[in-house]
């Protein structure tokens, strides 16, 4: 996690092989239950998993100091980017930006659906809405309009971010907290291409179960590699632009809390289209994801100028200094 010409292997992997093996420990009653999806305790058992990466970290840590000696307390937040925030104005006003900025790619994503004819929209009437709350009372019982019940949820996306925030947490102290610094030597892309693919990879004790994309087998695995190397690349750069994890963490709230946002919009008698293509991590919301990246890259957002050093300095561009 230090600045080094090489990635500490060894810690990387006491991470990868506790965080991985904790995750499949996590879900087994799952997969002992036999129920799937339809499982009741499914929420639970998600929501417990994403703390396994936290559990990989400690693991990690415990090693380095028996090879690299003890450190103390406020060296180790730094290097995990929880303390302190520095620059601290970059830090706050990026994390404000980024729960505004996760609902809207989700809305642009639903745009494309839209536009491609995959499903059909109504943001006005919110009828798709209307019906699924009647579907949910006995027959005959007043309701609020739906329009109202769909911006209140849409008013308070801000607020499941920082409630999903602890969760959130729990996973990016070890892919973007932990993982993608100790990376760092091998290179920008490199470091969050793999850290990204590994946090996908963590993901298969559920996605073998039909969870994302309704694809419980290797299919379904390799979609959500895909999908978080590609939103992996957007949350690390957050993380290499600010010396801090929380960026990525109240982006990964407020994602996790707009993933819904289709079916509050999708009319009545619209088509369902396939997750794999249409859903909040399918193939439509890559191409989202690939056109905000190109953008990135093509104002220079990876550049090592750009990004802070306090990470460690690539290995083919000298270090540059903090930027304040």
């Amino acid at each position: 996690m230090t600045a080094s010409s090489r990635p500490d292997w060894l810690s990387i992997g006491v991470f990868a092989v506790t965080s991985v093996a904790l995750s499949w420990l996590v879900a087994l009653p799952l997969w002992v239950r036999g129920q799937g999806l339809a499982d009741p305790f499914l929420g639970l058992v998600a929501a417990a998993m994403m703390f396994t990466p936290t559990l990989g970290v400690l693991a990690a840590l415990l090693v380095q100091r028996r090879t690299h000696g003890r450190r103390g307390t406020r060296a180790v937040l730094r290097e995990l980017g929880i303390w302190p925030l520095r620059p601290a104005a970059r830090t706050v006003w990026t994390c404000v930006s980024v729960i505004v900025a996760a609902p809207l790619l989700i809305a642009l994503g639903l745009a494309v659906v839209g536009a491609l004819g995959l499903a059909t929209f109504d943001p006005v009437g919110f009828s798709g809405f209307q019906k699924t709350l009647e579907a949910s009372v006995p027959p005959g019982t007043p309701l609020p309009p739906a329009a109202v019940l769909a911006a209140v949820q849409l008013a308070t996306i801000p607020v499941g971010a920082i409630i999903n925030a602890p969760f959130a947490f729990g996973e990016e102290l070890g892919w973007r907290g932990f993982l993608l610094p100790a990376l760092r030597p091998l290179g920008v892309w490199p470091a969050l291409v793999v850290s990204g693919a590994f946090w996908g990879f963590w993901h298969a004790p559920l996605i073998l179960l039909g969870y994302n994309f309704l694809e419980p087998n290797a299919f379904g695995v390799l979609m959500m590699i895909a999908a978080c190397v590609l939103f992996g690349v957007l949350l690390g750069w957050t993380r290499l632009r600010t010396a801090s994890v929380w960026p990525a963490v109240f982006a990964h709230g407020a994602f996790n809390a707009s993933a819904g946002l289709g079916a509050l919009v999708v009319a009545a008698d619209s088509a369902t289209p396939s997750p794999v293509i249409a859903g909040p991590l399918g193939l439509v919301m890559w191409g989202v994801f690939a056109v905000v990246i190109a953008v990135l890259a093509f104002s220079g957002q990876f550049r090592a100028d750009r990004l802070d050093a306090r990470l460690g300095p690539d290995p083919v561009v000298a270090p540059a200094p903090t930027v304040a």
